[in-house]
C-alpha cells in the first residue's frame, strides 16, 4: 500500500502527538496507513507516554475527506439488502462507522491524560483492529462495484465524542458501551441476511468484526469501571444517570445477551436495560 511507505521514516515526540497526527489526517487510507504505523511503533517501544504532556486542544472534527457527505440521520435514504444498490449503501454504512472508530479510539488516547499505561495500550490497539477493519470493508464495497464516498453518512459517532470530551468516564460508559455496544446487537441479523442474499464474503468480513468488536466493548467496560471506581461512584446507577443524560434515558432492544455478557455487562444490568427497552415501546 504506497502510504504505507509514507509513514515510515515518521517520528513521533510521543503517544500523544502520534494520536493527534492520526486523528488530523484526511484521506482515509493515509489514516490507516499512519495508524497501522504507529500502532507498531507504540507496540515496540517507540512512542512514550511523558507525564508532562501539555494539556490537549480543545477538540475537533478530525481528517476527513470531502466525501461522504454528512446528513441529519433523517436524511439517509432506507434501502433494503435486496438490491446491489442497498448492499452497496449498506457497506458503505459500516465502513463509515469504522472510520469513525478509528478517530474515535485515537481521541481517546490523545484526549485523556495520566491514565495507566494499559489504557492507552487498550485503544491504540483498538485503533489498529479499526483501521484493518475499514480496509476490509472498503474492499467489499468495490466488490460491489462503489468506492468509500459514494453515498451520504452521518455524523453521530463523533457528536458523541465531542459531547464527552470532558469526562473519561461519560466516554467508557456512552461511546463504546451504547454507541459501538449496539453493532454487537444488530450485526448477527445482518450476517443472515447477506448469507441468505448469496453475499459469504461481506458475511464472512461482518463475522470477523464482530468477534473483534466484543473486545473492543469489554475494554470500555473495563475503564468505565476503572473510573468509577476511582471516583467512588457506583457503576450500574452512573449508567443509567448517564443513558438520561446524553441518549434519552434507554436503548433498543433487542440486545444480543451472549455478546454484550462477553464484553463486560452482567446480568442484573442487562434485565434492566432489556426491562427499559420494554417499557420504552
Amino acid at each position: 500500500m504506497p502510504a504505507m511507505m509514507a509513514v515510515k521514516t515518521v517520528r513521533y515526540a510521543s503517544l500523544f502527538a502520534a494520536a493527534q497526527a492520526c486523528l488530523a489526517t484526511a484521506d482515509p487510507m493515509e489514516k490507516v496507513a499512519l495508524t497501522q504505523h504507529c500502532a507498531g511503533a507504540f507496540a515496540a517501544g517507540e512512542l512514550g507516554l511523558p507525564q508532562d504532556a501539555a494539556a490537549p486542544e480543545p477538540i475537533g472534527m478530525p481528517g476527513r475527506p470531502p466525501r461522504p457527505g454528512l446528513v441529519h440521520p433523517r436524511e439517509l435514504p432506507r434501502r433494503g439488502l435486496g438490491s446491489a444498490e442497498g448492499r452497496a449503501a449498506f457497506i458503505h454504512a459500516i465502513a463509515h462507522i469504522e472510520l469513525n472508530a478509528i478517530d474515535l479510539a485515537w481521541d481517546a488516547v490523545y484526549r485523556f491524560r495520566g491514565l495507566p499505561d494499559g489504557f492507552y495500550a487498550d485503544w491504540v490497539a483498538v485503533a489498529n483492529d479499526e483501521s484493518r477493519h475499514f480496509v476490509l470493508l472498503r474492499d467489499r464495497l468495490r466488490a460491489h462495484g462503489h468506492e468509500y464516498g459514494d453515498f451520504d453518512a452521518h455524523n453521530g459517532l463523533w457528536e458523541m465524542c465531542e459531547k464527552t470530551a470532558h469526562d473519561g468516564l461519560a466516554r467508557m460508559a456512552l461511546v463504546p458501551r451504547v454507541l459501538e455496544a449496539r453493532g454487537l446487537d444488530v450485526t448477527p441479523a445482518m450476517i443472515v441476511k447477506l448469507r441468505g442474499l448469496g453475499d459469504a464474503a461481506t458475511a464472512d468480513v461482518l463475522e470477523l468484526i464482530l468477534r473483534e468488536e466484543v473486545a473492543h466493548v469489554a475494554a470500555g467496560s473495563r475503564w468505565y469501571r476503572w473510573y468509577c471506581e476511582r471516583a467512588g461512584v457506583e457503576p450500574r446507577a452512573r449508567f443509567s444517570e448517564l443513558l438520561l443524560q446524553y441518549a434519552g434515558g434507554y436503548l433498543h432492544g433487542p440486545f444480543n445477551i451472549e455478546a454484550r455478557l462477553l464484553a463486560g455487562f452482567d446480568e442484573d444490568e442487562l434485565a434492566s436495560l432489556v426491562e427499559q427497552a420494554a417499557l420504552s415501546r
